[in-house]
Parts: C-alpha cells; structure tokens; sequence
C-alpha cells in the first residue's frame, strides 16, 4: 500500500492541476453539461454571473474560519499544547496516525479548528529530527477530519439545520418535520459508522505512509527552523505602548464574552455554536484574549491571511457552478440538478436508497462542495423520496452527511486553508487522500446500507 500511495502521490505531483485550474475546470463542465440538456447561452452564462458573488458571506465566514483558528492554534499557550503532543509519537508512521486520530476526534466537534490545529500539529512534527515523518503524508491525516468524518459530528450542517426548525425553509420542514440530534448523529448506527471510518482510516494511515529512504520530510517542503508563534519584536516607539499593552485586550474581551455569555443564555449551547457567525466570534475572541497583547493577536492574523488566498479566488467559482446547476433551466424547464436527482430517485428503492442517494450525493458534492448549501438544495427532493420509499429520514441525513465527505478526499476545495498552514499544494497530499477514497467508498457505502436496515420509517413530526 505504500507503494501504491507513492506512485498515486508520483502521479499528482505530475499531472495533478493547481486547486484554482481545478475550480475553473469545474465551471466549464458544468456550463457544458448545461448547454448539452438544453439550457441557453444566455440563461448559463446568466446563472454563473448571478451566483458569482452568492458565495461572499460564505466566503468571508470561511476566512475568518481560517484566522480564527488559526490565532487560537497559535496562541502561546495552544502552542505549547501542539508542542507537548508532538512529542508523543516515536516513529514516522506513528506521527501520521497521531495527526489522523487528532485530526478526526477535533473535527467532530470543530471542522475549523480541526483543520488548523492538525496542520500546525504537522509541522510541529516536522521540527523533529527524530523522526522519519513523511510530511505529504501527515498533511493528507490532518486533512481525514473533512475528508472523513467532519459530517457525522457537531459541526454537521445539515444535522444542524434538521435540528432547529428556525433555520429551516418552510417548504423543507413541511417534508422533513424537526429531525433532533438523536434522530441523526447520535443514532448509534451513526456512532458505529464513525468508528469504523476512524479506525479503517487509521490502518490506511499506517499502510499508505513511507517511510525510510522513500519518506520525504518537511524539510524539503517549508524551513522547519521557522515557529509557528515567533516572539514580538520588543517595543521601539512610545505610539506603540498600547499594541504592547494588555488594557485593550481586557475591555475589548469583556464587551465580546459579554455577548456570547448573552448568547449562549438565551438559545441552547447546540444551537448557538451552530451559527457560523457566533463560531467565528467565540475563535477570534478566544484568540485575542489568549494572545494577550494586541501586537501578538495582529502577528498572529497577518500570519493566518496568505493561507486564505485560495478561500477568496475560488469560493466565486463554486458560488458560479451551484447556480448553473440548480438555476440554468434547459428543456422541460429543468434544471441539471434536477435531471441528476430525477435519474437517482427513479432508480431507488427502499432497498437501494442509501447506496444510491449516497453515491448522488457524492458526485454532486464534487461540483458542490458546500455541505449546508449543497443540503438545502439536494434536502427536498431526496427527503421527499425517503418518505415515499419509508425510508427513516434521520438516517437519511445521515447518508448524506457520510457521502458527503467523500469528494473531500480528492476535491481540493476544502483543502485551502489546511494547505495554506502546511505550505503545500493539492498535488503533494492527494495522492495518499485518494488510497483513502479507493477504501472509503464502499466502506460508506455498504454500512449505510447495512445499518440503514436495522431502522423503520416514522412520518415527520412537527413541533
């Protein structure tokens, strides 16, 4: 399997285009498909104009997803934390299946925080010179909480958006009904196949990871002599007393946790953290009050921005793709979304809905790789279908939530940030995500299918 991981890794080095060439790759095919089923010139290049900016506040949630936690990762005391635990693996291999566990339990609560923190857990190991670590692939386990798991955990955007009837489009919650977190994540058959994705990830870490001779360290990537939190430079001008001092952090801290303490009152816990703003708010306060001083925090986010270049260009041509997609109406008045779902749906029975919904959701997710957007417009029909086929609808969030993580692995759009900490690109860690990707498919697939008969169908319920 090593062998294998090395030509794979081989192969992308070579031929693997850089992740923008691959959104914009993306948007071709999909106004080709567009055309080809009937839609005009002028109703394609109209849907990819109109859902060019659509994207933006995503857009910026997602950088301030990367600064947040970035600033976090890198405050002081965290890294201190990321020290302290590169300090527990005593072999090559080990280190790559360290970050994987690491990466995959802190992306059930956080994908964020998972992808930063992981990352620099990376290159912390890649300081060692202890160990024989190959650096593309503890850059691809850091990468397993998104490529894997994220979904089935807390930070699971359709699970969220089923479980507060707030959020939820009327249309939705009339097929749905309110679908709480015992109903979705917290099913044991989602337990179960978490588990079993985490520890068959695990063995894929430890097969696919060179070592020796064939395993190439940081070294050849970044200049590990570089910390991830280097001091301030001392004070060199009186203007600066306040960037040095901690009065502003302390009053800024008290008007910021003020409002999460308000917040986290006056909704429950779940539901608060499940607001990407909130999200973003508790990481940057948290990260100003862990830096203390107002210079080190600043440091810290100008350190965070290169990594969300890739966010800024990109996230555009993916706002541009779902409009073509579900806004480009050919013939029939049907758009390529919906001719996709229809040729899923006829195909399915009770039987067969996991595996087919599942597979549905994954290929679509290559083009649309936003797992609360992509939700919202694959929920009606696919939720509409698991009614009709008496299909539980809990768990057919979860096929969802499971298959969507798939195109992860190979999609380099989610890979962005975590790229930006490691100083990589696409094409040196996917490689080692696509041996992953070879074992995870019908892993997924077959224990959605498995589990999904151990439920019974109940008819939405309202509250």
């Amino acid at each position: 399997m090593a062998r294998a991981a090395l030509r794979c890794a081989a192969w992308a080095e070579r031929w693997f285009p850089d992740a923008y060439v691959f959104a914009v790759l993306g948007v071709i095919v999909v106004a080709v498909s567009a055309l080809a089923h009937g839609a005009t010139a002028q109703a394609t290049v109209g849907a990819f104009g109109d859902g060019f900016w659509t994207l933006i506040p995503f857009t910026m949630q997602m950088v301030f997803v990367v600064i947040g936690g970035y600033v976090v990762a890198t405050a002081p005391v965290v890294a201190r934390l990321i020290d302290a635990l590169a300090r527990f693996p005593r072999s090559g291999r080990g280190a790559v299946c360290f970050v994987a566990l690491v990466g995959m339990l802190s992306s059930l609560v956080s994908w964020g925080f998972s992808l930063v923190f992981a990352g620099l857990l990376v290159r912390a190991l890649g300081r060692r010179d202890d160990l024989d670590m190959d650096y593309r692939a503890a850059g691809a386990a850091a990468y397993l909480g998104l490529g894997a798991v994220w979904a089935m955990g807390l930070s699971s955007s359709a699970a969220q958006l089923q479980a507060n009837p707030a959020s939820m489009p009327p249309g939705l919650i009339e097929i749905t009904g309110v679908l709480p977190f015992t109903q979705t994540i917290l099913l044991w058959q989602s337990i179960a196949l978490t588990a079993s994705l985490i520890v068959v990830s695990l063995a894929m870490c430890w097969w696919t990871a060179p070592r020796g001779a064939s395993a190439r360290t940081a070294r050849e990537f970044i200049d590990t002599t570089q910390v991830a939190t280097p001091a301030i430079p001392p004070r060199s001008r009186p203007g600066e007393w306040l960037e040095y001092s901690p009065v502003l952090t302390i009053l800024l801290s008290l008007l910021a946790f003020g409002w999460l303490a308000r917040e986290f009152a006056s909704k429950p816990a779940v539901s608060a953290i499940a607001s990407l703003n909130t999200y973003n708010f508790l990481f940057l306060a948290l990260g100003l009050l862990l830096h203390w001083r107002p210079r080190s925090f600043l440091d810290a986010v100008a350190r965070a921005v290169p990594g969300t270049t890739g966010v800024l260009i990109q996230f555009p041509l993916y706002g541009g793709i779902a409009m073509m997609l579900t806004a480009a109406t050919g013939d029939g008045g049907q758009t390529l979304a919906h001719r996709l779902s229809s040729a899923f749906v006829h195909v399915a029975s009770t039987d067969s809905f996991a595996v087919v919904m599942g597979a549905y959701s994954a290929v679509l997710g290559f083009f649309v790789p936003s797992g609360g957007g992509k939700w919202i417009i694959e929920a009606p029909y696919v939720m509409q279908a698991a009614n009709e086929l008496k299909v539980h609808l809990g768990w057919a969030v979860q096929v969802y939530n499971a298959a969507e993580a798939l195109p992860n692995l190979i999609n380099p759009f989610w890979m962005l940030p975590l790229l930006g900490v490691l100083g990589l690109k696409a094409r040196d860690i996917v490689g080692f995500t696509f041996m992953q990707l070879l074992v995870h498919i019908p892993l997924v697939l077959g224990l959605l299918w498995l589990l999904g008969n151990t439920l019974t169908y109940q008819p939405p319920v309202m509250t």
